[in-house]
């Protein structure tokens, strides 16, 4: 039997709520900056949830066809800008990255005409292309004076929390269709799933609590 704990629901809700209203506490410190971004970012991710669940039982079927076909998308392709572009100053990468995530959204379609199940070629592939973008944070993180300063460094948070959810969770994406043959093994898949998210809002609450904006 499948369980979906309807606590760890509203857990994930009340995280991404915490760090929506962090960023809107911190917004005029960030108003300058490409961070700003990440609140607007953070401020859709909250309304989407809200519409989706007041609308998921008369229009199931709509909003999963947006969920697979935008949502996701619009997720991990701010996560590429915010990395590639922002982060690692790499334009080029975010280009690549963005072609690619594309032809495996393209080719996941394909396979699966008709379908707005989940897509897991086209999430297996943005997680792989977001491994990619975190170890170079991390090099870069290294590499450089602000390892010494991480608790100051707003992308030290963001790369933890992609790391747990994004990354801690390819196996999931990546081999969601087989698992759902077995529920016991799916139950505990979704649950770190929904734990790991929870973790990842809060930490981009604390980017915004303890982060700072380079002058």
């Amino acid at each position: 039997m499948y369980e979906q704990p309807k606590i760890l629901v509203h857990l994930l809700h009340l995280c991404e709520f915490i760090a929506l209203v962090a960023g809107i506490i911190k917004f005029k410190s960030l108003k300058n900056s490409y961070w700003k971004w990440f609140v607007f970012y953070l401020a859709y991710i909250v309304v989407y949830e809200i519409i989706s669940y007041i609308a998921k039982v008369e229009f199931k079927y709509k909003i999963g066809a947006f969920q697979s076909y935008i949502h996701i998308p619009i997720e991990y392709l701010f996560l590429f800008w915010l990395f590639a572009v922002k982060s690692l100053q790499k334009k080029v990468l975010f280009y690549w990255f963005s072609v690619l995530f594309f032809l495996s959204f393209v080719i996941d379609t394909r396979l699966q005409q008709g379908d707005f199940t989940f897509k897991s070629l086209n999430t297996t592939i943005g997680n792989l292309l977001l491994l990619i973008l975190v170890m170079l944070e991390f090099n870069k993180q290294i590499k450089s004076d602000t390892i010494l300063y991480f608790k100051e460094n707003k992308m030290f948070y963001i790369n933890i929390g992609v790391t747990l959810f994004y990354v801690g969770n390819m196996p999931f994406f990546g081999w969601y269709m087989p698992i759902l043959k077995y529920p016991e093994i799916w139950n505990d898949f979704y649950k770190y799933f929904m734990i790991s998210n929870c973790i990842m809002y809060l930490l981009f609450a604390a980017s915004f609590v303890w982060g700072k904006v380079k002058s």
